[in-house]
């Protein structure tokens, strides 16, 4: 089967927080869009950028709109404006604050008029799917699925949560958080660039805020370090922006002083900095043990999660949504929320067995491998070529509001080694079967590594 055209540039608008916004999503869409770059140069990438009320940044060039969060007028205005534009597709990076407010409990969608206003085919990511979501956030969510053209989640979890809690009938696509090709290995010798050759490195990285229960792992140290005296945590990351706005930086202060309390200025290390993908990199490479102490057990998206993974860690993490998948099968150690003690048997127990930490090590490694940002890049360009060229304005009929059954589009998943394949009946063809120009005009075959 040949999709005819799909050789011809095509112009994706990004809608998203966007660096050097310091924000989880701005990072995800920044790797997004240079994943789809890599995988077709000719690819044009725009960005609607979202910024908090009364901040206005300097962009790179390609921002070429800007949202004033929490304004709902913000978002219909912006819509318009894509639709003058000469954009093919939209994809919208989806998490709850970036997309609406909150009054006494009861959510506030901005993404619905957003979303109405939109002619232009749209796929919807949503980085956050609550699995006992508000009446409020059930409704945006529905409303998002019922107005976009495909919706994207990372993990197998969220599409059955989809179904199970929303109602939502059409099966989503399922594409894993991508991650940047790291090759495991150079322990010994970035522990000397980082100057601690001779410590047993136990890490976590991200901005920091209550919700990592961070304290719970500083809490577990005293108990590792009685039987690895080497041991050292390293806390990588400034406060998070929002929480520093409200609280300024009593949540380090807390840290800091649990540490003091408890005698560990010698075994936690804080480095209060907006890390760098290479410094992310450099520090996990470094790392004996990564851990995810977090608290929420209905986070359905870790990136910091995923680096660990693909740089091919022993991970320790408490039982949220994420980590329960991805760390199944034996590739990593579940404990317990708010748990020290059960934090501290677990890394003293890799710890005590190197072969139990090489083989989660080489599981990790293993899981990763086809999740890198290279495929990952192409499931997201397979995706939304096919639905840009399905559209109707393609067909000369610009301004007409776009579905997904105007193009016959069915459900379809993205898997490690499997290609993104329908899943429903009747299902769609494989995208590993479709025939893809490249970009030197010659056809191959499009499949993931």
């Amino acid at each position: 089967m040949m999709l005819h055209g799909l050789a011809t540039d095509v112009k994706i608008v990004f809608v998203s927080s966007n660096l050097p916004r310091r924000c989880g999503i701005a990072t995800f869409s920044a790797d997004l869009m240079a994943a789809v770059k890599a995988a077709d140069p000719r690819v044009v990438c725009r960005v609607a950028a979202i910024d908090e009320p009364n901040e206005r940044r300097r962009y790179g060039g390609e921002v070429r709109w800007r949202i004033r969060q929490g304004d709902a007028s913000n978002y219909r205005a912006a819509a318009e404006a894509i639709n003058r534009s000469s954009a093919d597709i939209v994809n919208v990076q989806h998490e709850f604050g970036l997309y609406g407010t909150w009054t006494d409990g009861v959510y506030e969608d901005h993404l619905r008029p957003f979303l109405e206003a939109l002619r232009k085919p749209v796929v919807t990511t949503l980085h956050s799917v609550p699995p006992e979501p508000t009446l409020s956030m059930r409704e945006a969510i529905r409303s998002a699925a019922e107005l976009s053209d495909a919706i994207v989640v990372m993990a197998d979890a969220a599409a059955g949560i989809l179904a199970e809690r929303y109602g939502i009938a059409e099966v989503p696509v399922v594409i894993p958080h991508g991650m940047p090709v790291i090759q495991p290995h150079g322990r010994g010798r970035m522990k000397k660039k980082l100057g601690v050759p001779d410590r047993t490195i136990i890490s976590t990285f991200g901005l920091v805020d209550p919700r990592k229960g961070i304290e719970y792992m500083i809490e577990a140290m005293p108990a590792i370090v009685a039987g690895h005296p080497a041991a050292l945590y390293v806390i990588a990351g400034q406060t998070h922006p929002e929480l520093r706005r409200h609280d300024g930086e009593k949540y380090r202060n807390q840290l800091v002083a649990t540490v003091k309390r408890l005698g560990l200025e010698n075994h936690v290390s804080f480095i209060d900095e907006y890390m760098a993908q290479q410094d992310i990199i450099e520090l996990l490479l470094a790392s004996d043990v990564y851990v995810t102490p977090y608290l929420d057990p209905q986070q359905i998206t870790s990136g910091t999660l995923a680096y660990a993974l693909g740089a091919g860690k022993a991970i320790v993490s408490t039982a949220y949504l994420h980590a329960k998948e991805a760390l199944a099968d034996g590739r990593g150690i579940l404990v317990p929320f708010r748990d020290p003690a059960a934090l501290a048997e677990a890394v003293k127990s890799l710890l005590a067995q190197p072969d139990r930490m090489q083989t989660l090590e080489r599981a990790s490694s293993a899981y990763a491998r086809d999740m890198s940002w290279p495929p990952t890049g192409e499931h997201w360009l397979a995706l939304m070529r096919l639905l840009a060229l399905s559209s109707p304005a393609k067909s000369g009929q610009p301004g007409l509001p776009w579905s997904r059954a105007n193009c016959g589009m069915g459900s379809w998943r993205a898997r490690p080694g499997a290609g993104l394949t329908g899943a429903t009946q009747p299902a769609p063809p494989r995208f590993s079967e479709l025939s893809v120009a490249s970009p030197t005009g010659s056809t191959m075959r499009h499949h993931q590594s």
